[in-house]
């Protein structure tokens, strides 16, 4: 009998150039893949910090738990 293993999807979506606010800091999706996902975590307005790595999980997890809100979309 095989062993079937539950893969559990995130509850957030990743899209790139998401910008998620939080107390005292921002997050802003970068590059998404399969499994990880590139951001950068910072504070203020300007994203000035370096590339991080996580898997989607992790992310959203993280996301959670700092009750970050995904920010209105910005029109150019």
């Amino acid at each position: 009998m095989p062993i079937q293993q539950k893969t559990q999807t995130p509850a957030i979506a990743f899209e790139t150039g998401q910008i998620w606010e939080m107390a005292e800091s921002n997050l802003r999706i970068g590059l998404i893949g399969k499994t990880l996902v590139h951001y950068k975590h910072y504070r203020g307005a300007s994203p000035r910090a370096s590339v991080s790595l996580a898997n989607k999980g992790e992310l959203a997890q993280f996301l959670i738990k700092n009750k970050a809100v995904l920010a209105a979309p910005t029109t150019k």
